[in-house]
């Protein structure tokens, strides 16, 4: 086996050649192992196989192994689009099996333990699985039940209670939505890290909006209730989100952190500073709070917040011990917003880091800047596209074009609702879409 351990490459750099010659029939150990078959995992184990081919050192069918149990793939980004009326669910996801194609070999069980010093891991069946580099894309774990209350709420049809972060769960959102006809809704949205910090008031503005388009606006009262101290983490779009809320008078309370639900009640209970309030409720939207995957957070590849710990420019392992493990998407420690754009900017950088250790023994100068993006849904016909990488600052694409990407804008309404969802199923999880960069893969100085 080529080890690409740091000492390794000291003495000698490994060729592409001899990292390629090496037979996958061997169904225990592979070139590439890749855990999780979400955004990230399909569209980098794709990619990786794609830049070995582009440099004329191909791989050999099977040599890059996709780990994941999941019978379905997912869509999420969708799931808001379902809450607002304007999808069905079954849009939004597919057959994971259909999705493997045959140049990688997909092995349908979950990671249990991760040893990165024996460059292996382990599944929940007991088998044991070695690697040359291993690449980690489990995502992050949703914590349903760590608002009591909550789980029981959502399983009710009559609660009033629901999430566009689930599949079981997104339908519901729309369904009480549009049949809530006077009362009191709330938003909620988590303190802490979470999938597309966006999301929690895109559907409360879709809900908005479709209480206004109906005649029912002077009968609904809206509030949005967020563990965080402002309406968005990036000062320019949360200042425009604010102002869009006092225009609508949509009432908002920073730093009340959902804690518990009582459905028979309809009462919502939130921490404050101060302590806790209880708040009554006709429809209640409930962003859960999230956090690291109890096998990584248990993990040696996980850092003291439970997420893989890599280089936040290179995507490598921080630990040099094990500088063949590799991590991208929700389950890295990055410091970027955990959404599929990040994704698609991180994976052609990871790609060519790992092809250039492969090749050379040394990472390339592809260097990830924290670029993500967060289309915010404020109306049916109108987004706000926030585009931003490290140090919360705007990275717009089209300013240039069509001016400051604060304004909502009907284009990106049909970006989020149309071309998006299309460019994901035919070429993000097959490795042919650049986010930003669009169809054409990034180039990186040497």
């Amino acid at each position: 086996m080529l080890a690409l351990r740091s000492q390794a490459l000291a003495r000698s750099a490994p060729s592409a050649a001899r990292w390629a010659s090496t037979s996958a029939s061997s169904k225990d150990k592979y070139k590439v192992v890749v855990v999780g078959a979400g955004s990230g995992g399909l569209n980098v184990a794709n990619q990786i196989y794609n830049r070995f081919k582009s440099a004329g050192k191909a791989l050999n069918e099977g040599d890059i192994a996709v780990v994941d149990a999941a019978e379905y793939h997912y869509y999420q980004p969708g799931w808001t689009l379902v809450g607002a009326g304007l999808k069905e669910k079954e849009e939004t996801r597919r057959k994971l099996s259909d999705l493997v194609p045959a140049h990688l070999a997909h092995i349908p069980e979950n990671v249990k333990t991760f040893d990165p010093k024996a460059s292996s891991v382990t599944t929940s069946s007991g088998r044991k699985i070695g690697y040359e580099n291993l690449v980690v894309a489990t995502g992050l774990q949703t914590n349903w039940s760590a608002i009591p209350g909550l789980e029981k709420a959502l399983a009710d049809p009559s609660s009033g209670v629901s999430s566009i972060y689930s599949y079981q769960t997104c339908d519901k959102a729309w369904k009480d939505i549009d049949a809530l006809r006077s009362g009191k809704a709330i938003f909620t949205q988590p303190a802490g890290v979470i999938k597309c910090a966006g999301a929690p008031q895109k559907i409360m503005w879709m809900a908005w909006d479709r209480y206004q388009k109906t005649g029912r606006g002077s009968n609904i009262s809206i509030d949005f209730y967020t563990g965080m101290p402002s309406m968005f983490s990036v000062k320019k779009y949360s200042e425009a989100l604010n102002e869009l809320r006092l225009k609508r008078g949509v009432g908002a309370n920073f730093q009340h952190n959902l804690v518990s639900v009582n459905p028979e009640a309809h009462k919502a209970t939130f921490k404050t500073a101060d302590g806790s309030v209880d708040v009554d409720y006709t429809l209640l939207h409930v962003s859960p709070p999230m956090g690291p995957l109890e096998v990584i957070k248990n993990s040696p590849i996980a850092d003291q917040a439970g997420w893989v710990s890599v280089d936040q420019g290179t995507l490598r392992h921080t630990n040099p011990e094990y500088d063949n493990v590799w991590a991208l998407g929700d389950c890295s420690s990055l410091p970027t917003s955990k959404t599929a754009a990040a994704i698609t900017a991180q994976t052609p950088v990871l790609t060519e880091n790992l092809f250039s250790v492969v090749d050379t023994g040394k990472v390339a100068n592809a260097t990830y800047d924290g670029y993500t993006s967060c289309p915010l849904l404020t109306g049916y016909g109108e987004l706000m596209l926030a585009e931003f990488k490290y140090g919360l600052e705007p990275k717009e694409s089209f300013a240039s074009y069509l001016g400051d990407q604060s304004i909502p804008r009907t284009a990106f309404y049909y970006l989020k609702k149309d071309f998006f969802p299309w460019v994901y199923w035919n070429y993000m999880i097959k490795g042919q879409w650049f986010g930003s960069s669009g169809f054409f893969k990034p180039t990186f100085g040497q």
